[in-house]
């Protein structure tokens, strides 16, 4: 099988210099300045995967700051997604470029409260699985001191990343997502 590749690190947390470069290049319409990149290894087929993900309804299902993605077309969508402070920011989202089976690549709409622009790329792994990766390009809102910020309240795209796909792997693996004894809401609640 040529499509197998036994690296299943992002090229934006590869050593080699060139590797954001090459992310980058990836996006069709590369809109922010923060770039965030993050693998998982999920042991279910490509094809099961991508057509789960394809449907931007069940994104909330295991993002954890997404409040809801709203459908309103088959190239665009409408985000609501949890800030820090008890905020939300919200944006439309334009399918730039996909290819059933291998990736989807989008863009934030003008107007967006945060200017983003990705690509989930599905990468067969063999016996292992799928390879699923997620470059994400963005802007966060008032700058430096926003991220600062945002990374306080666990709210960083960054840290997001990575939990989202562990929640994706672990509802695509076993049908459900693990919680701990205390959710993420409660120990906003009893810490406020």
């Amino acid at each position: 099988m040529d499509d197998i590749q036994t690296d299943d690190a992002p090229l934006a947390s590869s050593k080699r210099s060139s590797a954001v470069e090459e992310a980058t290049e990836t996006l069709i319409e590369a809109k922010g300045d923060s770039l965030v990149g993050r693998a998982v290894t999920i042991n279910k087929p490509v094809s099961e995967l991508f057509a789960y993900w394809r449907d931007f309804g069940n994104l909330a299902t295991f993002m954890e700051n997404v409040v809801r993605v709203e459908v309103i077309d088959t190239k665009r969508s409408h985000w609501v997604v949890k800030a820090p402070a008890g905020r939300t920011v919200e944006w439309d989202a334009i399918v730039t470029d996909e290819q059933e089976d291998s990736f989807i690549a989008w863009a934030s709409a003008p107007g967006a409260d945060v200017e983003n622009s990705g690509r989930i790329d599905f990468r067969n792994a063999g016996a292992r699985g799928t390879v699923v990766t997620a470059t994400i390009l963005y802007d966060p809102p008032g700058g430096g001191i926003g991220k600062v910020i945002a990374k306080m309240f666990q709210r960083e795209p960054a840290i997001q990343a990575r939990r989202d796909l562990r929640r994706f792997k672990q509802l695509m693996e076993t049908g459900e997502i693990a919680t701990a004894a205390t959710t993420h809401a409660q120990f906003e609640k009893e810490s406020g």
